[in-house]
């Protein structure tokens, strides 16, 4: 591969502005922007009438790798990521074992150095059973906490359920705490009341309602009360009901804030009609609601009280979505198709471009502080996506990439396609192929 690559003509999307220019890449790095003469030392890579978008950030990713590599592996979720022009992750520490101590993330770093092509970074989890380490952890040497995904490992995992716990952490601990936020006794009232009607199949449809709109607003309300009375620094994940907008404020500063949101792609794109047609396969935590909480949803990215779009992207086997209500595990793969379904809300009309690099790309790197990624700047690592918002394609298995080969998008027709990612400067997509070189690196935090 030639060391210099030059990107020519393309249609440059970052910070909120869009300029028809060159991109010359040396080595890992972003060398210059601007007009830039052709070059015999040059690989040259024609984009005229094409976007050119700075990597997406995907900072809420479910890889399973170690512990539950047959729903997938750091390489293959990559491999999905890099299709979709994601060229950073940032994992849940839900694998097993679950990521409580430098131990796991150091094993995971190890992980992901031999095998994966998209850049990456670790959650530290946190619980009643590692309290005592997390608050004596230097904020520095973490972007970030989390509870995601360790509900599922036990009792008296989620923080939202242990107000003692949350109260020391929100109390002590200087960092970012991002929190899963359901109430536990309201879903398992729910749950209890539709088992007696239904026992173990009960309808796909009635998630929505188990894992109710007043599950979320009474555990966010309670948490966010907390971290303004403590002044914790709090970020909620997957937000998916109009009652915790409210709750928000459109500061457009994302480093500004105290408490920050995402949203994720399947709560933007799917709503509570698609479970006749999907069942299972779109079961998630918390649940797909109606289809006037999606449209607020996205109107709430397009004002800023939302801050991140990211995926939750969380493959299982087709044979587990296949199973009854009560043994159907919650989480569905995205990773590949999240810039693609952005795409189509874009060419709708329903949110700029710039709007959306800015909360997959800037927002995610500004918000975590990662070192020099998420914009298109001279001197900055060269992770970057072209996209072709007229190239139409259908979601099938025969261009699936995650390890488990189903998506709940199949037959989807999208009108934009990645036509090329790099990563540190690395072309690792081109022409519908991976070159199964691992590029990604660790990413680091300011």
């Amino acid at each position: 591969m030639a060391d210099k690559t030059l990107i020519k003509d393309a249609s440059i999307v970052n910070e909120g502005k869009i300029n028809v220019g060159d991109v010359l890449i040396e080595g890992e790095l972003i060398a210059e922007i601007g007009t830039i003469s052709r070059s015999s030392d040059f690989r040259v890579i024609e984009a005229k009438g094409k976007f050119l978008l700075p990597g997406i950030i995907d900072s809420h990713v479910h890889f399973r790798d170690p512990g539950l590599n047959h729903k997938g592996e750091i390489f293959t979720e990559s491999r999905a990521a890099v299709a979709g022009g994601v060229t950073t992750f940032l994992e849940m520490p839900n694998t097993i074992p679950n990521v409580l101590g430098k131990k796991e993330i150091d094993e995971k770093n190890k992980i992901a150095s031999q095998n994966s092509i998209a850049n990456y970074g670790f959650y530290m989890g946190v619980c009643h059973k590692n309290l005592d380490y997390v608050l004596n952890l230097n904020p520095n040497d973490c972007f970030c906490i989390t509870d995601d995904g360790l509900y599922m490992s036990g009792a008296n995992l989620m923080l939202s359920e242990s107000p003692e716990t949350m109260e020391k952490l929100f109390s002590g601990y200087k960092g970012l705490i991002a929190i899963h936020s359901e109430h536990e006794d309201v879903i398992h009232d729910n749950l209890d009341g539709f088992t007696k009607r239904f026992g173990e199949h009960i309808p796909f449809n009635a998630h929505t309602e188990i894992r109710s709109e007043l599950a979320c607003f009474l555990s966010t309300v309670r948490a966010v009360s907390l971290a303004r009375r403590t002044g914790a620094r709090l970020h909620l994940l997957h937000l998916s009901t109009n009652s915790e907008l409210i709750l928000l404020d459109s500061n457009k500063n994302v480093t500004a804030k105290q408490i920050t949101a995402e949203v994720c792609i399947p709560h933007l794109w799917f709503c509570d009609k698609d479970y006749d047609r999907l069942g299972g396969q779109i079961k998630c935590n918390p649940s797909i609601k109606s289809s006037n909480i999606r449209a607020s949803l996205l109107a709430a990215v397009n004002d800023d009280r939302i801050d991140i779009i990211s995926t939750d992207h969380a493959p299982h086997t087709l044979a587990e979505k296949l199973q009854s209500y009560s043994k159907c595990p919650s989480g569905m793969p995205m990773v590949q198709h999240s810039l693609s379904a952005m795409l189509e809300f874009y060419l709708d009309g329903r949110i700029s471009i710039e709007k959306l690099v800015e909360k997959m790309c800037h927002n995610p790197a500004n918000l975590f502080q990662i070192e020099k990624r998420g914009y298109i700047k001279a001197g900055y690592f060269a992770d970057l996506a072209i996209v072709d918002t007229n190239l139409p394609w259908t979601v099938s298995k025969d261009n699936i990439l995650y390890k488990c080969n189903w998506s709940p998008l199949e037959g989807q027709r999208f009108r934009s396609k990645v036509t090329n990612t790099f990563v540190n400067g690395n072309m690792v997509y081109a022409n519908n192929e991976i070159t199964g070189k691992k590029f990604g690196r660790e990413v680091f935090f300011l």
